[in-house]
């Protein structure tokens, strides 16, 4: 099992992803255990999505904290369990780290992101950062909770902070914010909507596609010409992340006025 996998991930960035995949699932099916990776992000859970779908694993999870995150972790479980059982063991894998800053303080993703990235914790063991109006829930492995707790303390930027582990159950549900925009394309193909949106050329954005910076409902989409349906999620890798909400109407040139909401 897996072979196919390993040989054409064999020279990819993915080569060790897929690996620790492997392992997890080869331990959860010797033991009869369930087994979690570390947080994954939006190309690497594309990528073991279709690896999973090809060998037609059905034993499986993928669970960030909560719906829509960015990262999250896979999880392998027995067949004698149901997807019930697996949640009961979400508090047992995943914990938040909860910072309350001083009312005078108010800090963006990015500052909570480089703070945690200067105590030398690995981008993989913890996963969204949800910033709140007092401050951020940080979603964890458990297994690192403590220690980034401890750590976290400090840093000069936290000192005057609460900082709290709670149960992933105390996520703070924070609706996303979104910027209405609108475009206007020539069809419905996936290069014109990427053009638009990461403003680049035609050319641009098919190269943007080619280097797998593009995403349609959390799948890596390599084809330019592939067709953009009301509703569907478009993630460009560093220009944003975007919902197709209608069409508002066909211009006299035959092109359409697109509305769209931008993650804030």
């Amino acid at each position: 099992m897996f072979e196919k996998a390993r040989e054409k991930y064999k020279n990819s960035e993915y080569k060790i992803i897929i690996a620790k995949m492997i392992d997890k699932y080869n331990f959860c099916k010797a033991k009869n255990k369930i087994a979690y990776t570390d947080f994954l992000n939006i190309s690497e859970i594309s990528i073991i999505q279709k690896v999973l779908d090809e060998e037609k694993i059905k034993n499986y999870v993928f669970y960030g904290g909560k719906e829509e995150t960015e990262r999250s972790i896979l999880i392998f479980y027995p067949e004698k369990f149901s997807k019930e059982i697996v949640e009961k063991n979400y508090e047992k894998i995943l914990e938040i780290i909860r910072i309350k800053l001083p009312n005078s303080i108010k800090y963006e993703h990015r500052e909570f992101l480089s703070g945690i990235m200067k105590l030398g914790i690995k981008r993989e063991k913890f996963g969204d950062i949800i910033v709140t109006d007092s401050g951020a829930d940080i979603i964890v492995l458990s297994e690192i909770s403590k220690i980034l707790q401890e750590d976290l303390k400090t840093l000069t930027r936290f000192k005057k902070s609460e900082i709290n582990i709670l149960s992933i159950k105390e996520l703070m549900n924070i609706k996303p914010e979104f910027e209405n925009i609108k475009i206007i394309v020539s069809s419905m193909r996936l290069d014109n909507f990427v053009s638009e949106l990461a403003r680049t050329s035609r050319l641009g954005s098919q190269e943007l596609i080619k280097e797998g910076k593009v995403f349609i409902n959390s799948i890596n989409e390599f084809k330019d010409s592939k067709k953009i349906n009301i509703n569907d999620k478009i993630v460009i890798r560093g220009k944003g992340k975007f919902i197709f909400d209608s069409i508002e109407r066909e211009t006299k040139s035959g092109k359409f006025l697109i509305n769209l909401r931008k993650y804030k």
